[in-house]
C-alpha cells in the first residue's frame, strides 16, 4: 500500500484514495505497520522476481493484479525459420533461445482459451506481457497499458461524459481501471464494459513521474506500448512517439463510436485530476494522411477478398490486417474485415472494424462503404436485441444510400 506524503511531494504511493485510513497517532503502532508493509514488499518481490532472466517471456493477467498466467502457448516467427514453441509455466515464463526472442524480426504470438490472442514484435527478450480476457459486450473496449524503463511512473487516463477515471478515481459509469501499477513490472487496465450512448472517449497516458517536467522525453524513450481489445481481439497496438511531452494522448471514440487515432505526445503542467477536462479539450487528428492505397495493401486486401470467396475466412481477416497494416487508411480493408468478422462470429470486432471503414471512407465509393457498413452494424445490433440503436444505424445507412433492403430492416426493428 502506499503512504501518503505531504500534498507538496505527493508520491504516487497515496493514489489508494478509495482506501482512506485514519491518521495513525501512535509510534508503536506507526513502527508495526512499517514492519508488516516491509515484509510484504519482500514476499512480493520475492514471488515476482527483481527481473525477469533472460531466454524467455513472461505472460501476465491484464485484468487481475500479480496474477501469472500457466499454459499459455507462445510462439516465436521468423521469416524463413520453422516456428519457435513453448508452454507458459506456473510462473509464467516460456523460455526460448535469447538470440531468437532479440531478433527485431521476430514476432510473438500468445494464446490461451479464453483470452485474446496478443501479437508483438521483438524484441522481447525478458518482457512482460498481459493478456486480456475476452469481451462478451459488443461496445465493449479494453486498453492494456506497458512500459520498459524501470523507474518511469506512467498513468492510463479515460476521459468521457464529463467524467475522469484514473488511479484517484478507478470506477467510473460502466468504466473500470482493472490495473494500477506504479512501475513497469506490472500493465496498467482500463475497461469499458459498454460505451454510454452519444458519449466521447478519449484515452490517454501521463508521464506522473515528470509532471513537473512536462518537457521531459521520458515517456518517449520508456518503451511505453497500448494495447487495444475488442472482443476477442487485439485491434491495435500503439507505441509511444518519439517526442517530447509528458502526455500521450492516444486514442478518441467519438460520439458514434467511431475510433479516431491520435496518437500524440504534448507538454502539460495539469494535475492528475485536472488531466480530465484537459484531455475533453484536446485537438483531435483526422484520418491518417496517406497516398493513394499502396498496391501491396492492394494486393492484400485482393487476396482477402480471393480467400473471402472460397470460405477461408482465417486466412482473409489475415490478409485484410496486413493490408490495414501497409495503409492504415484503407477504409475498404476496414470494411472487408467488418464482413469476414461477422462470418468468423466475432459481433464486437465486426463492428469496430465497419465503424473505421466509416471514419476513413472518402473518394467516389464513400457513400457505398459508409452505407455497407452502417448496414452491418445496425444487423449485428439487431441479432443482439438492441433496436433503437439497430434502428440508428439502418437510417444512417439509408441516408448515405437509399437501398430497399435498408428500408426492409427498418420496417423489421421498428415494432419493437
Amino acid at each position: 500500500m502506499r503512504s501518503r506524503p505531504a500534498p507538496a511531494t505527493r508520491d504516487r504511493k497515496a493514489r489508494m484514495s478509495a482506501h482512506h485510513t485514519a491518521p495513525v497517532r501512535s509510534a508503536p503502532i506507526r513502527t508495526a505497520l512499517r514492519r508488516a508493509a516491509a515484509t510484504a514488499l519482500l514476499a512480493w518481490a520475492a514471488s515476482a522476481g527483481a527481473a525477469d532472466p533472460e531466454g524467455a517471456v513472461t505472460v501476465l493477467s491484464a485484468t487481475v493484479a500479480d496474477q501469472r498466467i500457466e499454459g499459455a502457448s507462445v510462439e516465436l516467427r521468423r521469416d524463413g525459420q520453422a516456428a519457435l514453441a513453448a508452454a507458459s509455466d506456473a510462473q509464467g515464463r516460456a523460455a526460448f533461445d535469447p538470440d531468437a526472442l532479440r531478433d527485431p524480426d521476430a514476432r510473438l504470438s500468445i494464446r490461451k482459451p479464453g483470452y485474446a490472442e496478443l501479437l508483438a514484435q521483438c524484441p522481447c527478450d525478458g518482457k512482460r506481457y498481459a493478456l486480456s480476457p475476452a469481451l462478451a459486450s459488443l461496445d465493449g473496449l479494453r486498453v492494456v497499458l506497458s512500459w520498459d524503463a524501470p523507474g518511469v511512473d506512467l498513468d492510463a487516463h479515460l476521459s468521457y461524459a464529463g467524467r475522469h477515471v484514473y488511479f484517484q478515481r478507478p470506477r467510473g459509469p460502466d468504466a473500470l481501471l482493472d490495473l494500477d501499477a506504479a512501475d513497469h513490472r506490472r500493465p496498467e487496465t482500463v475497461t469499458i464494459a459498454r460505451r454510454l450512448p452519444g458519449a466521447t472517449y478519449t484515452y490517454a497516458v501521463h508521464d506522473f513521474g515528470h509532471r513537473q517536467q512536462p518537457d521531459s522525453d521520458a515517456l518517449a524513450r520508456s518503451g511505453a506500448r497500448v494495447y487495444v481489445y475488442v472482443g476477442q481481439t487485439l485491434v491495435r497496438t500503439y507505441a509511444a512517439p518519439a517526442q517530447p511531452g509528458n502526455v500521450w494522448t492516444v486514442l478518441r471514440i467519438d460520439s458514434d463510436g467511431r475510433f479516431e487515432e491520435i496518437d500524440r505526445i504534448a507538454a502539460s503542467r495539469a494535475s492528475a485530476d485536472a488531466l480530465g477536462a484537459e484531455l475533453a479539450r484536446a485537438p483531435g487528428q483526422g484520418a491518417p494522411a496517406t497516398a493513394a492505397e499502396g498496391e501491396n495493401a492492394v494486393a492484400a486486401n485482393q487476396r482477402g477478398e480471393t480467400a473471402y470467396r472460397s470460405g477461408d475466412l482465417v486466412g482473409a481477416i489475415a490478409a485484410y490486417q496486413q493490408a490495414i497494416e501497409l495503409d492504415p487508411g484503407y477504409a475498404l480493408a476496414f470494411s472487408n474485415l467488418g464482413l469476414a468478422y461477422v462470418r468468423k462470429g466475432r459481433a464486437a470486432e465486426a463492428i469496430w472494424a465497419s465503424r473505421r471503414a466509416i471514419a476513413l471512407a472518402k473518394g467516389a465509393g464513400a457513400a457505398t462503404i459508409r452505407a455497407g457498413a452502417y448496414y452491418n452494424i445496425g444487423k449485428l445490433y439487431e441479432l443482439d436485441g438492441q433496436y433503437e440503436r439497430a434502428m440508428s444505424n439502418y437510417l444512417a445507412a439509408r441516408r448515405e444510400k437509399p437501398d430497399k433492403s435498408y428500408d426492409e430492416a427498418l420496417q423489421r426493428v421498428s415494432g419493437y
